[in-house]
């Protein structure tokens, strides 16, 4: 190719090439431009301006009355307790007097000394329970134990199995007890916790409308002979609100009583029955008073006596811990009833005493 022809091919080339204000929204490739620049991008409708229409004027408005009215109620909070801090310092320091009905103020002090007594009771039965409980237990063990013996001792086997029937039947008894005492308990809770504590609930409130009041009513006094009209509206609310709390408070108080003691009547009761059947040895009470206030008692607790045990039920079982009434229950005691009995053996049978538990034939 000569230098004439080089030089026409490249002039050739430059007026097929695009003015410079041209190229400024093409590729660099030399392509045409397949997405527009960032002036001529539409506005993402997410970053849309705020739409200054009616309603949107009145969307603003909601939302300042909103806002003013959240504010009115926190500033209103912040008053009522200021003046309800303020009165409770000047009643402790004698500068300021509260409103006493004396008659409920005796009952309320009264409900809250009964409520720490039961708990105090509560803590003691529950206690007591915990304590059953792992007594059952030792029982149970020892019964499977004495059990066991009687299979690998041969001639004491009527021996261990007499004492493993008597373990058991403590067992069965106990599991009883623990029944009505958890019976007990669980009433006496449900009373002391949520029966009087709803009744306490009440009552907090009731003194916390009686100290708004009275800090009205100090604000009124302090005023002077021209109260502003505002001032008396918010002293006549106040005192209607708080000689309704003082009314419920009374009625409560009231029904709280007449349920206390029925329910307190008829736990004693059990209590009293169940422990006393209990620690005298006597199973059919033990049966009768869970039966007479529907306890529910535990399914291994039924009373399947075995014959080595049926006089366990009678009132004498305290006499299980004479130091010769064991001498009573082994095999060879039945020896000592005959004619020819020693005076030696005899001497251990107190009229007093008898036997609670025949031994095996």
């Amino acid at each position: 190719m000569s230098k004439w022809q080089s030089e026409r091919s490249i002039h050739e080339m430059l007026k097929d090439t695009p003015p410079l204000r041209e190229s400024s929204d093409s590729i660099t490739s030399g392509t045409e431009a397949k997405f527009p620049t960032s002036r001529s991008m539409p506005f993402p409708p997410a970053y849309a301006p705020p739409d200054v229409s009616q309603n949107g004027a009145a969307g603003t408005s909601t939302l300042l009355r909103s806002g003013s009215t959240k504010l009115e109620s926190l500033k209103n909070w912040g008053v009522s307790t200021y003046k309800c801090t303020k009165q409770l310092l000047y009643e402790k320091l004698g500068k300021s007097s509260r409103t006493v009905d004396t008659e409920l103020e005796v009952k309320i002090e009264a409900l809250r000394e009964t409520q720490r007594r039961y708990n105090g009771v509560l803590r003691l039965t529950t206690a007591l329970a915990a304590q059953m409980t792992a007594a059952s237990h030792t029982q149970r063990a020892l019964a499977d134990a004495f059990a066991d013996l009687a299979q690998k001792s041969p001639e004491l086997q009527n021996q261990f199995l007499y004492n493993a029937d008597t373990q058991r039947s403590l067992t069965r008894n106990g599991d009883i007890l623990l029944a009505a005492l958890h019976f007990f308990n669980n009433s006496l809770n449900t009373l002391t916790n949520k029966t009087i504590e709803d009744t306490l609930l009440t009552i907090r409130q009731y003194e916390a409308a009686r100290v708004e009041y009275d800090a009205y009513r100090s604000e009124l006094e302090a005023s002077g002979g021209n109260p502003p009209e505002l001032l008396l509206a918010s002293i006549e609310r106040h005192r209607r609100h708080y000689e309704r709390l003082r009314d419920d408070s009374a009625v409560k108080l009231q029904l709280l009583h007449e349920n206390r003691v029925k329910v307190m009547n008829k736990q004693l009761l059990l209590f009293h029955n169940a422990v006393s059947a209990y620690f005298s040895g006597n199973n059919v009470a033990l049966e009768a008073a869970v039966r007479h206030f529907s306890v529910p008692a535990p399914p291994h607790a039924t009373s399947h006596a075995t014959p080595h045990a049926t006089s366990l039920n009678t009132p004498h079982a305290t006499s299980l811990a004479t130091p010769h009434a064991t001498s009573l229950a082994t095999p060879h005691a039945t020896s000592h009833a005959t004619p020819h009995a020693t005076p030696h053996a005899t001497s251990h049978a107190t009229p007093h005493a008898p036997p609670l538990a025949t031994p095996p034939s």
